[in-house]
């Protein structure tokens, strides 16, 4: 079973919004930064996969990051809130419209 929740890192002024499978791990994951909310990243575990067997992670990650390395159960720090999938959804298109407009001109160093 799928779940979504929101998590706020307050130290950081980070908003994660997660879809997590039923084994705790992330298959999407989108993270807004400061007080407007400011989409940082909109990363899915299909789509880095698929880019990941045609050699372009470092250009996927540059524009939407990446997926968590661990299940949600092992982290630390976060108090999680249920979302509904409409919400994530909703959350979701606003990140990836943001970072597809902005992709090409972000400049961030990711990976080797």
């Amino acid at each position: 079973m799928t779940h979504w929740f929101r998590s706020r890192w307050d130290e950081e002024d980070i908003s994660l919004y997660i879809e997590a499978d039923d084994e705790g791990w992330v298959t999407r994951q989108i993270e807004f930064r400061g007080p407007d909310e400011r989409p940082f990243a909109a990363a899915s575990l299909a789509e880095w996969q698929a880019v990941f067997e045609r050699g372009e992670v470092r250009r996927y990650g540059a524009v939407y990051d990446r997926i968590a390395e661990r299940p949600v159960h092992e982290w630390e720090g976060h108090n999680p809130e249920p979302l509904t999938l409409d919400a994530f959804d909703q959350a979701w298109a606003r990140a990836q419209d943001s970072l597809n407009a902005t992709g090409p001109l972000r400049i961030r160093e990711f990976g080797s």
